[in-house]
């Protein structure tokens, strides 16, 4: 399969999401419609490094189609980092960006027969907050769609009060927060006993996984604990 082209797009708007991420919000000047499934991500070329392979981060699209040619990246800026250093650093409304996208098969399939569970931390929230958006602004039927997600302090939650609202507004969806360093009226602890719990009747379901390596790994091994295929499981790895 031959690969993508790369694109030059242009920012036209940043915003602090909070106080380590940012909104990037990205044009692509030579397309009436950048189209892409929710769950994608795209590949940036930023010049950090000598090397070409060295030189590319990617991250998830965190908004959804809508007929524009504008996407959003949601992006946490890493101590050691020298992508998010950059974004952070060099990057202002105007700038180009080259990138090539958009790419993955982390997208939920064509017809949603079974519950699926969104298990994510950080901004690994990214691609579900683009699939969730998506499927209610076109009201595409499903079963129950929970979301469940992991951050250490409150302060730390992306999208938290567009994902509630979005809870009271879409039916079946279920909006699961939990906090490992603080307590709050929510959750607390880990993102693994709020799914097991959920699966303790083992509901037919789908697992989609976002995050880094080790939270991957461990989910991974308790839904096979719980008595679910491999094949029910799907993971977009961060890092």
């Amino acid at each position: 399969m031959a690969l993508l082209p790369w694109i030059t797009g242009k920012v036209i708007k940043i915003a602090d999401h909070t106080h380590n991420t940012k909104q990037f919000w990205i044009e692509v000047p030579d397309c009436q419609s950048f189209d892409f499934k929710p769950g994608q991500f795209v590949t940036l070329d930023l010049p950090i490094h000598e090397k070409p392979n060295r030189r590319m981060r990617s991250y998830s699209i965190s908004s959804w189609p809508d007929g524009t040619n504008v996407f959003e990246l949601l992006v946490v800026l890493a101590k050691h980092g020298l992508g998010t250093h950059y974004l952070f650093e060099k990057i202002d409304v105007g700038s180009q960006l080259v990138f090539r996208g958009a790419l993955g098969i982390f997208v939920l399939p064509e017809k949603i027969e079974k519950d699926i569970f969104l298990i994510c931390t950080g901004t690994g929230v990214a691609p579900f907050r683009s699939m969730i958006n998506y499927m209610h602004l076109h009201q595409i039927p499903h079963k129950k769609i929970h979301l469940v997600y992991g951050c250490r302090r409150k302060e730390d939650l992306l999208y938290y009060h567009e994902l509630t609202a979005l809870e009271e507004k879409m039916e079946n969806f279920f909006y699961h927060p939990t906090l490992s360093r603080e307590h709050w009226e929510g959750h607390h602890g880990y993102v693994h006993p709020i799914y097991e719990s959920l699966c303790q009747d083992k509901p037919d379901a789908h697992f989609y996984i976002c995050g880094w390596k080790e939270m991957i790994d461990e989910a991974k091994e308790r839904i096979l604990q719980l008595g679910y295929d491999k094949k029910s499981i799907h993971q977009e790895l961060y890092g």
